[in-house]
This record gives C-alpha cells, sequence and structure tokens, in this order.
C-alpha cells in the first residue's frame, strides 16, 4: 500500500482568487518521480509560464535530489513541462495574454496509476 502524496501550496489562496482549476501531467525523469514519492518537494514559490512554442512550464517548482541518485540526478529547480489537453493550453493562453491572470500550482500530488499531477489555477491577484 503507497501512502498518499499530497504536497500542498497554502499560499496560493492567500493572495490569489482562484478562478478555474485544471490537472496537469508532468514530465519527471526517475530521480525526479523517487523524491515526489518520498515527499521532497516544494511548490510554495513556483508559478506557470507559456515559452514561444505554447508549451505550459512549472517554474522555480523545487524537487529536492534524489539521495541514492549520484551521477544521474536531476537539478532541484529546473523547469518542467507539464501536460494538458490542447484545448485546455489555448483557453489558458489566451485568458492569461487578454486578462492578464496568472496561473499556479495548487497541488501536487500522486493519483491512483501512481503518475504525479500538479493541479493549478486560473487565478487573479488580490493586491
Amino acid at each position: 500500500m503507497q501512502k498518499n502524496i499530497n504536497i500542498l501550496n497554502k499560499k496560493a489562496r492567500f493572495a490569489y482568487e482562484i478562478l478555474d482549476k485544471y490537472t496537469a501531467g508532468i514530465v519527471l525523469t526517475g530521480t525526479e518521480i523517487k523524491s515526489i514519492r518520498s515527499s521532497k518537494a516544494s511548490i510554495a514559490e513556483s508559478f506557470c509560464e507559456f515559452n514561444d512554442k505554447g508549451e505550459l512550464f512549472a517554474i522555480n517548482m523545487t524537487i529536492e535530489e534524489y539521495a541514492f541518485g549520484n551521477y544521474y540526478n536531476h537539478k532541484p529547480k529546473a523547469e518542467r513541462k507539464l501536460l494538458l489537453n490542447k484545448r485546455e493550453l489555448k483557453s489558458l493562453y489566451k485568458d492569461v495574454q487578454t486578462k492578464g491572470l496568472a496561473i499556479i500550482p495548487l497541488r501536487l500530488f500522486i493519483n491512483d496509476k501512481g503518475y504525479a499531477k500538479l493541479e493549478i489555477a486560473l487565478a487573479k491577484g488580490k493586491k
């Protein structure tokens, strides 16, 4: 039995007004998923941005190096690609460009199949 991994961004609900939520997959390496499964990750300072190709990336998400990863370990603060449907990506891109909204991660979790998922939200800053 695998324990539930549920890493929250507690500051997000205080600093932002949540408008819409999405669940995105994350492109990870082997040592990154092992670190997440041992709860060695933080999304407190992270945010999401589109690159030039229209792909969505999680920036500033910290995943600590895996203790037994040695040579093949990952960078703790690397940009990680998020996986969404094309329709969802277009909708998010349009809202961010026209309305000046932000995309923030709310929760990092492992689903029933063992995949890491990131719950992201389209949000408006309260300040």
